[in-house]
C-alpha cells in the first residue's frame, strides 16, 4: 500500500444526505476519492465513478479492477450478505474499512442510562447468510439485524459460512460507527420533521407511545465531520457516533413550534403505528468512546433550532 500524504479513497455510495457532505469534506481535504454506485444518479463533481452493483461480486471486482485505497467509506451495508461480499472483494485492497451502521443495532436494549458499545459486540452476534437478505420488505423490517449482523461479519469473531468457504479473521481494520438519527439540512429526505410540522400546522394530534422515550440525535454536518476523522485514525471496532443531550419528541416539536409557530398536541397510544422519533424504548448511546479517543460531540442544544429550521426552510421552497 501507499505511504504517501495524499490518500486514495473509496466512498461505496454516499449520494446523498450526509454522505455526499462526507465526500466533500474528503474532496476539500485534497484526497483522491473513487464513489462506487449503480450509476442511478450522478456523483459529486471532482470524483472517479465506477459503477457497479455492491451485490454483485463480480461486477464489483470487474469494477474496481487493480485499484487500492488507503480508506474505503461503506455507506450502504445493510445485510451480513454484502458485508460478506465486500469483505472479500476489498481483502488486500484496503488499510482500513469505515462501515456506517446505526443506533438500530441497539433495538433490543432497553436501558435507564446511554449505551455503550460493548452492549452489542460483533464478535458474539450470530451471522445467518440464508435468510431473504435480498428482499427489500425483509430488509427493511429487520433493519437494526442487518446491520449487526454486518459488522459482525467485518469483525469475524466467529466463522462466517459462505456457501461451502469457511472465512474467518478480520480481512482488514474496519470500524462500524453506529450513527443517531440524524436532524438538519434542506435536504432531508425522511419526512420526519416535516411529519410534525404538518400536523402541528393543522391541529392534529401526533401520536407517541403511552410511554415515550427520549433518543439520541446528531446533526447532519457533524456527522460528516466525525466519519471524515474517523478515516484518519487507527481505532478499530464499533464506536458510538451521538450528540450530548438526548432529545424527546417534545423537544423536536418545541424547534418546530419556534419556526412555524401552533402548538403540538400528543396523543398517547398503548398499541398501534405512531409517530417518528418517537419511542417506546430507551436506547440512547453514550459517546464516551469517541471522547476517548479525541472526538467531541456538541450537545443537541446547540443545533436543534438550526437543524428544524434548515430542514423547514427546505420545506417551504417546495410550497
Amino acid at each position: 500500500m501507499r505511504d504517501i500524504q495524499v490518500r486514495d479513497i473509496c466512498v461505496i455510495g454516499g449520494n446523498r444526505y450526509f454522505g455526499k457532505r462526507l465526500i466533500d469534506r474528503l474532496l476539500n481535504s485534497g484526497d483522491r476519492v473513487t464513489v462506487i454506485n449503480r450509476g442511478s444518479s450522478p456523483p459529486p463533481a471532482g470524483v472517479t465513478h465506477l459503477v457497479a452493483d455492491r451485490d454483485d461480486e463480480e461486477s464489483l471486482r470487474a469494477a474496481l479492477g487493480s485499484r487500492t485505497f488507503d480508506v474505503v467509506f461503506d455507506q450502504v451495508c445493510y445485510t451480513p450478505r454484502q458485508a460478506d461480499i465486500a469483505r472479500r472483494v476489498f481483502a488486500g485492497r484496503t488499510r482500513r474499512y469505515v462501515m456506517t451502521s446505526t443506533v438500530e443495532v441497539y433495538e433490543y436494549e432497553h436501558s435507564a442510562t446511554p449505551v455503550r458499545e460493548h452492549a452489542v459486540d460483533p464478535l458474539t452476534v450470530a451471522v445467518d447468510l440464508t435468510l431473504p437478505w435480498d428482499d427489500a420488505n425483509f430488509r427493511e423490517e429487520h433493519y437494526g439485524e442487518g446491520k449487526r449482523q454486518a459488522e459482525a461479519v467485518f469483525a469475524a469473531g466467529s466463522a462466517v459460512q459462505a456457501g461451502s468457504a469457511v472465512q474467518a479473521g478480520p480481512a482488514f481494520p474496519y470500524v462500524s460507527v453506529r450513527v443517531a438519527h440524524v436532524l438538519g439540512g434542506d435536504d432531508d429526505f425522511t419526512g420526519r420533521v416535516d411529519h410534525y410540522a404538518e400536523r402541528i400546522e393543522a391541529g392534529e394530534p401526533i401520536a407517541v407511545p403511552a410511554a415515550n422515550q427520549p433518543a439520541t440525535y446528531v446533526h447532519v454536518e457533524e456527522i460528516a465531520d466525525f466519519l471524515a476523522w474517523v478515516g484518519g485514525q487507527e481505532f478499530n471496532g464499533p464506536v458510538n457516533a451521538n450528540a450530548y443531550g438526548p432529545l424527546t419528541t417534545a423537544d423536536i416539536c418545541a424547534a418546530i413550534e419556534h419556526e412555524i409557530g401552533g402548538r403540538a398536541e400528543f396523543l398517547p397510544v398503548e398499541v398501534g403505528e405512531v409517530s417518528p422519533f418517537s419511542f417506546s424504548r430507551s436506547y440512547g448511546m453514550d459517546n464516551a468512546r469517541a471522547a476517548e479517543l479525541g472526538y467531541v460531540f456538541r450537545h443537541s442544544s446547540e443545533w436543534l433550532r438550526q437543524a428544524v429550521a434548515q430542514t423547514l426552510a427546505a420545506r417551504k421552497q417546495v410550497r
